[in-house]
């Protein structure tokens, strides 16, 4: 089974570093806050790179 990212929106504090790192994936909705909007955007190792710098690791992978 395959993974796609996830972001837990109620930890997020809406810094734009994912965004920043991958923006194909991950951006900041209307709320400032970081969301999945393709999660097929980008390669394993860049999402994870996002998740990785993500400050408070509010960013996970999840069986699709």
């Amino acid at each position: 089974m395959a993974r796609i990212p996830y972001v837990d929106q109620d930890e997020c504090i809406g810094c734009g570093r994912c965004e920043e790192m991958c923006p194909d994936v991950l951006r900041l909705n209307d709320d400032g806050v970081a969301e999945v909007y393709e999660p097929h955007g980008a390669t394993a190792e860049l999402i994870q790179e996002a998740i990785d710098e993500c400050p408070v690791n509010c960013i996970s992978w999840e069986e699709e």
